[in-house]
């Protein structure tokens, strides 16, 4: 039972701290949502930018309401617990108080040294007379440690009880908070309608606002297959000017859900084909990486060793930094400032610059590739 206890506080422990830094994460990333909504707000070709966020932020808020459920009934059963193991500690109390009652009335009944020796006189042979006197002279003592055994299971009682009720206590702060989170998610979900109503009334603006978007986006895909598909061709060959580094590579495959994010943030923009999330026939432009909201000033980090192919600029996307490992490749887009230059080798973890603000987004837009074909990030980074 003492092996089980402390099982199951340790993966208590576990399971909390896990918790305490999902809800920390999830927190983090609605603080990072609200800023750029806050700088968006007198921005008016910024409405499909703001659902996307507001959306993310609704989820995230609901991801935060779940734990804070897991949390509820967590408490409720270590409540519960713990209620029963106060419930065998009276018991215990109340019987060490009544055996004690009883000692109390046996030694107020032969407090009279004469009673003790016709007793031990009474005995039927010398074994009992030793046992009689034996008893007697051991009552005193006997009943001093049945009051420190009441002593010390009344404060051991006294602490459960106050360790319940801070239970109690915390239990009701993560139902107040979850009541708090629920009033902002119905808030938030009222503000992505009011969006969505404005998107409705004015489709012929946000349509051409996605053309010049598709453009811009369709130019990145072609450079980066353009310079991809040119560092490929500097590797092949019977004679290669840059032969490709397949022990990095074969590292680079190991690390498959395990490389460090390029920046903290929450994915405002999934990788693939998506559609518009108010005009649902309508495509958007492919997204052959991912997009993470960040904070302003935040610096983009190498997620893996390589050595650093080229940078480049382009519209909309401002500077570009592509690394290669091996034949994976690593780009790094929207960067105000760049720290590293063509043909220097970098770590991971290495500062790579700071992410630039394009239209009231502060986002750092991120690809993975294998040869000429782009990877899903989300499928690599841990």
């Amino acid at each position: 039972m003492c092996l089980w206890l402390t099982a199951a506080a340790a993966s208590y422990a576990q399971d909390t701290s896990a918790q305490e830094a999902k809800k920390a994460k999830l927190e983090r990333e609605i603080a990072i949502i609200d800023k750029q909504l806050a700088e968006n707000a007198s921005r008016s070709n910024a409405m499909l930018s703001n659902l996307t966020l507001i959306r993310k932020k609704i989820s995230n808020r609901k991801a935060l309401i779940a734990e804070s459920d897991r949390e509820i009934r967590r408490y409720n059963d270590q409540i519960y617990l713990k209620q029963r193991q106060i419930n065998r500690l009276q018991a215990r109390v109340d019987t060490l108080k009544n055996h004690y009652s009883k000692l109390v009335l046996c030694a107020y009944k032969s407090r009279d040294s004469r009673i003790w020796y016709m007793y031990i006189l009474a005995s039927e042979n010398l074994g009992q007379a030793f046992r009689r006197y034996s008893y007697f002279k051991n009552l005193s003592s006997q009943m001093n440690e049945e009051a420190k055994a009441i002593k010390a299971a009344q404060e051991e009682l006294r602490q459960e009880r106050e360790k319940l009720s801070q239970m109690k206590r915390e239990a009701q702060a993560v139902r107040t908070q979850r009541q708090k989170e629920l009033q902002s998610l119905n808030a938030e979900e009222a503000q992505a309608n009011k969006v969505v109503k404005n998107l409705q009334k004015n489709k012929k603006i946000y349509q051409k606002q996605l053309s010049d978007k598709k453009k811009q986006v369709n130019a990145l895909n072609k450079e980066i297959e353009r310079i991809v598909a040119e560092a490929m061709k500097k590797s092949q060959g019977t004679k290669p000017k840059e032969p490709i580094d397949y022990k990095l590579a074969e590292e680079f495959s190991k690390n498959k859900g395990k490389l460090p994010w390029p920046a903290e943030g929450p994915v405002v923009g999934k990788f693939g084909k998506q559609y518009h999330p108010v005009y649902k026939n309508l495509e958007l432009p492919p997204n052959n990486g991912i997009d993470i909201a960040v904070s302003k000033g935040t610096e983009a980090k190498a997620v893996f060793k390589g050595v650093v192919k080229q940078v480049f600029v382009m519209p909309g996307y401002n500077q570009c930094v592509l690394v290669s490992h091996g034949n994976y490749f690593t780009f790094y887009c929207k960067m105000k400032t760049v720290n590293v230059k063509a043909g220097d080798k970098i770590d991971t973890g290495e500062v790579i610059g700071t992410v630039d603000t394009i239209n009231g987004e502060t986002q750092l837009h991120f690809e993975v590739w294998l040869n000429t074909k782009p990877q899903n990030p989300q499928s690599w980074l841990r």
